[in-house]
């Protein structure tokens, strides 16, 4: 099973109308065909919310202004994916019955909300975690809670209670996104677990969109993940990407992180970009990575990187049945 740790399914059917049960668009790469098809059968599904300022370069007029109207835009999204019958694991239970019993064809998700405006305030968290919500990254530019992308900042009051709520309702944090500063806030305060779900090397491709070698290394330190993004400007600052840049980055990040345990994939593909700006022109070229990463790690590591190590990640950091209880996300079926 190959699991990816980016995608933005609701996001890309709700603002463009790229439906997810149908083969791909043209020129785009992601459906539940596609990825069935190329084996992955866990994704993590994302509830990103553009906010207006990202109008122009997201090419979309579905923003928001405010707060509330982040709430709806989200909202939307969990209802798209219920709609689709995208079974939602939320805890460790599903997921250990869901990886027992997967074969090929089947395919599941874990929200996670990529900035977390929709979030009014941190004591709604618990609305959305009812709803499904497993992993929570505070940014994506700036928001109330966090610097971000672009916007330098620390975490703000708010952000700072919203990982609070966060630790208390059992919720993964992904730190994609966040500022430096946030960063450092958020590796001073927080003891749950932690990720990064599509950040690649800064070391490779300079800017704070990518993640430092020593972010890489505390992450690994508190048992966590990094998963590797297939946007081009992403993965080599010029020219056209191949899946030797994917594994670059992997091979980096290993490096950081003491050991490949620690590295998956996070492909973020259709995410604002489409497959002129992505290292292979059709799921399937997927087949080509284990053996290029094979160049550089063993077959039980390749198959960690692949899909393993994000499972194992999660076996320990979803809540249990029990701390899961009162949630009411649909539960995957072995």
């Amino acid at each position: 099973m190959i699991v990816d740790a980016h995608l933005d399914i609701g996001w890309n059917a709700i603002s463009a109308g790229r439906g997810f049960l149908q083969p791909p668009a043209s020129g785009y790469l992601v459906s539940r065909p596609s990825l069935v098809a190329a084996e992955i059968g866990l994704v993590f599904a994302t509830l990103y919310t553009a906010p207006a300022r990202a109008r122009r370069s997201m090419r979309t007029g579905f923003v928001y202004q405010n707060a509330h109207e982040a709430n709806l835009m989200a909202t939307a999204q969990v209802n798209y994916y219920r709609s689709c019958g995208l079974d939602l694991i939320g805890d460790r239970a599903a997921l250990a019955a869901y990886a027992r019993g997967w074969k090929k064809g089947r395919l599941a998700g874990v929200l996670l909300m990529e900035g977390a405006d929709p979030i009014e305030t941190p004591s709604q968290l618990g609305a959305w975690t009812d709803r499904g919500v497993r992993i929570i990254g505070p940014a994506w530019g700036a928001t109330r809670y966090s610097g971000g992308t672009g916007a330098p900042g620390g975490l703000t009051e708010l952000g700072r209670q919203l990982l609070k709520a966060m630790r208390r309702k059992q919720v993964i944090l992904d730190l994609s996104h966040m500022a430096d500063q946030a960063v450092a806030d958020a590796f001073g305060m927080w003891r749950g677990p932690v990720m990064a779900s599509h950040s690649n090397a800064r070391a490779i491709v300079p800017g704070d969109r990518q993640v430092t070698d020593e972010t890489v290394a505390e992450i690994a330190r508190r048992g966590g993940m990094v998963g590797v993004s297939f946007y081009r400007q992403h993965l080599r600052s010029s020219g056209h990407a191949t899946l030797n840049d994917v594994v670059n980055h992997v091979v980096h990040h290993a490096r950081s992180a003491g050991g490949p345990e620690h590295v998956g994939l996070g492909t973020d593909l259709d995410g604002g970009f489409d497959a002129r700006h992505a290292p292979i022109d059709s799921l399937a070229r997927l087949k080509g990575l284990p053996a290029r990463l094979r160049l550089h790690f063993n077959r039980a590591q390749v198959e960690g990187i692949m899909g393993g190590n994000w499972l194992t990640f999660l076996e320990r950091s979803l809540p249990s049945p029990l701390q899961g209880s009162n949630q009411k996300a649909r539960i995957a079926r072995p």
